[in-house]
């Protein structure tokens, strides 16, 4: 233990330095509460990276201002004391919050002790996490790294940083060259294989839904009938595919809220509607005796809108009389209707006949692993300079705006930030474009891709 290298958490209180702790650790060693100052002492424990490759992790008191002599300002030196041992520090700013005058000050301390640093944004699942995530880069320590600490996403990033930081080699897949073509270029780190791929069951009621769960389950399970309403509660079942642990869960079926009138029902679609946000893949089932409704295209925009990804599954396939045009209308009212995310999965299947399954599991599992694609950003500014010089920006007021630098902020769903003069006069056409090419570039059919513009340089120019 003597030997193994020294992490220090820092940050101000209340960026989530403890949850991450816990998380590397995999223990609850560290008080995790809301109120800030909890940690008081410096915490040491060990976090294995991967492969029984170890660091020594230091959780630290929230670094804050603080009168002379009293435990604020104790608790700071302490912090400092644990930066001065550390050989790498995890500078943790809260991304729902964004970078705050605290933050910028114990940067500059952080800066000064002149160790490597790895810029960590925490709490960034979901939309909140955005923008508090792109004033990260303000902080100069490079391009943060997006994570969230209670719900275990991008740790796995993380610790792959963390160990080429620190020179140490985990047993991962081997890294591809910066040279690679762009349709070769994945995801740094793969998405973990140990944890359950999370998969809502979602659609309008007696669409098959549990059905399908029951055939995935190879058992009667859940109880299934004419009667809608049947499923109440989203319910979590386990099953392996091809060696992967996937969570599926059924939900109640969504129906319009007008017809909404029990309280019991009404209970269950918030359910459904939970499940949907904090699921990693949404199969929506649809009935192909009464393919897309109004309200099965309403399920689909608010899967993409929450960052998820889709994948579209056509049960009671067995009954359709005439397959080719029913398979082509279907792929037109889909790349129609949810035209903003281009290459949507789209199965087949008969859940009571068990066909057809092989083909869903395979389609969940491809979407999930493009969902957690990783460009590198290296060739992300390879791509925009070609896509540049194709199609140049427009001229706007007689201006020309020029974008000068482009990275990957994240995974879960592909979150790009570019940096530009005079974002806020750019085209929503040319966002299109760019969004449009970068999907055809690196492969990410299927998927929500976001790409946000902010003003400035490129951030990493020396000047």
């Amino acid at each position: 233990m003597s030997q193994a290298p020294v992490v220090a958490i820092v940050g101000r209180p209340n960026v989530g330095k403890s949850t991450l702790y816990n998380r590397l650790t995999g223990s609850r060693a560290a008080l995790v509460s809301d109120i800030p100052g909890l940690t008081r002492d410096r915490r040491e424990g060990v976090a294995d990276l991967g492969g029984g490759v170890e660091v020594r992790l230091v959780d630290t008191a929230g670094l804050e201002e603080a009168p002379s002599g009293s435990i604020a300002d104790r608790m700071r030196k302490q912090s400092e004391k644990a930066i001065v041992d550390a050989d790498l520090i995890l500078f943790v700013v809260d991304a729902r919050a964004g970078v705050t005058p605290a933050d910028t000050a114990f940067a500059r301390i952080t800066r000064g002790s002149g160790k490597p640093v790895v810029l960590v944004a925490n709490k960034a699942e979901g939309h909140k996490g955005t923008d508090g995530f792109y004033d990260a880069f303000s902080l100069g320590f490079g391009d943060p790294l997006a994570i969230s600490a209670e719900h275990g996403e991008g740790i796995g990033d993380l610790t792959a940083e963390i160990a080429s930081a620190l020179g140490l080699k985990l047993p991962t897949p081997k890294r591809r060259s910066k040279d690679a073509p762009y349709d070769d270029e994945e995801e740094d780190v793969a998405p973990e294989k140990t944890k359950p791929v999370r998969v809502a069951i979602v659609g309008r009621p007696n669409a098959g839904k549990s059905t399908l769960v029951n055939a995935l389950l190879g058992e009667d399970r859940m109880i299934t009938g004419p009667e809608p309403g049947l499923t109440r509660d989203s319910v979590p079942s386990d099953i392996i595919y091809k060696g992967r642990p996937i969570r599926l869960i059924d939900t109640a079926g969504l129906r319009r809220k007008v017809r909404i009138t029990e309280q019991a029902e009404k209970l269950s679609a918030s359910d459904a509607v939970r499940t949907i946000r904090f699921a990693e893949v949404v199969v929506l089932l649809i009935d192909a005796e009464h393919p897309f409704e109004k309200q099965d295209l309403t399920i689909g925009s608010m899967v993409i809108d929450e960052g998820r990804s889709l994948v579209v599954a056509i049960n009671k396939w067995d009954l359709v009389q005439d397959k080719a045009k029913a398979l082509k209308d279907l792929k037109e009212t889909i790349g129609n209707s949810l035209a903003q995310v281009p290459g949507i999965a789209l199965v087949t299947i008969s859940a009571r006949g068990e066909k057809g399954l092989d083909q869903l599991m395979a389609a969940i599992v491809k979407t999930y692993e493009t969902w957690n694609k990783r460009v590198s950003t290296p060739n992300l500014n390879r791509w925009l300079g070609e896509a540049l010089s194709r199609h140049s920006p427009p001229a706007v007021s007689g201006r020309r705006i020029k974008i000068r630098y482009v990275t990957q902020a994240s995974t879960r769903p592909p979150t790009f930030v570019a940096f530009c003069q005079r974002a806020e006069a750019m085209p929503n056409s040319y966002l299109k474009y760019l969004v449009n090419s970068l999907r055809e570039a690196f492969n990410l059919p299927g998927v929500p891709i976001r790409f946000n513009l902010r003003k400035g340089d490129n951030p990493f120019d020396k000047k």
